[in-house]
């Protein structure tokens, strides 16, 4: 028996731009949302073969994460069961999603992965912009993803409330939220956002 009915996770590292996108919907969603003891809402980051035993113990998965379909910026693709390494290796951003595919095959050759996963994935628009928040149209889609989340999370049986207050966060995890990360941003005069073309050519 499973420990963890569900775990719902967002994946992904919020100081490249739309690669934030699977944090900042868990974070919206656990701002929103209060779920009960065997549900597990996590910010998995990049932590890559770390996130295995919380995947070996549920018994659901959801998550969300920003994946490179080639589609048109701010296109939403649900992946069910199978299909969702598939979508996860379509074109590797970063190592965060190499890493957890290791974590799902590794759970699959322990007999472990969860009954059913779906995998929520918005197309990024910009992702080399060092300490960027989302892009407007990914950011549009956090909404359309919870609601798909939350629509899972009902057919499974699940159950949760809106929460009645805001969720207390200690001094570090308010200035990692969005609002707050955003609104602390030193200009592009103060701060390099880009990386030198001279550099990333093989110039310099």
């Amino acid at each position: 028996m499973k420990n963890t009915q569900l775990l719902v996770l967002g994946i992904g590292n919020i100081l490249w731009a739309d690669e934030g996108f699977g944090v900042r919907c868990v974070e919206a969603l656990n701002a929103a949302y209060r779920f009960g003891d065997e549900v597990t809402v996590l910010d998995g980051g990049t932590q890559g073969l770390y996130l295995l035993p919380y995947l070996e113990e549920a018994r659901y998965l959801i998550v969300f994460d920003a994946v490179d379909y080639g589609m048109q910026p701010g296109e939403m693709v649900v992946a069910r069961d199978d299909e969702v390494p598939r979508f996860m290796g379509v074109k590797k951003m970063s190592l965060h999603q190499t890493g957890f595919q290791e974590v799902i095959a590794c759970a699959s050759l322990g007999g472990k992965l969860p009954e059913s996963m779906v995998l929520i994935g918005v197309q990024p628009e910009q992702l080399e912009d060092f300490g960027g928040s989302l892009r407007d149209i990914v950011k549009a889609q956090i909404p359309r993803a919870l609601e798909v989340a939350l629509a899972q999370i009902e057919q499974w049986g699940i159950p949760y409330e809106r929460r009645s207050s805001p969720v207390v966060d200690d001094e570090h995890q308010r200035a990692l939220q969005m609002e707050h990360y955003e609104a602390g941003r030193p200009s592009a005069e103060l701060a390099c956002r880009y990386g030198d073309e001279r550099v990333m050519n093989g110039q310099l």
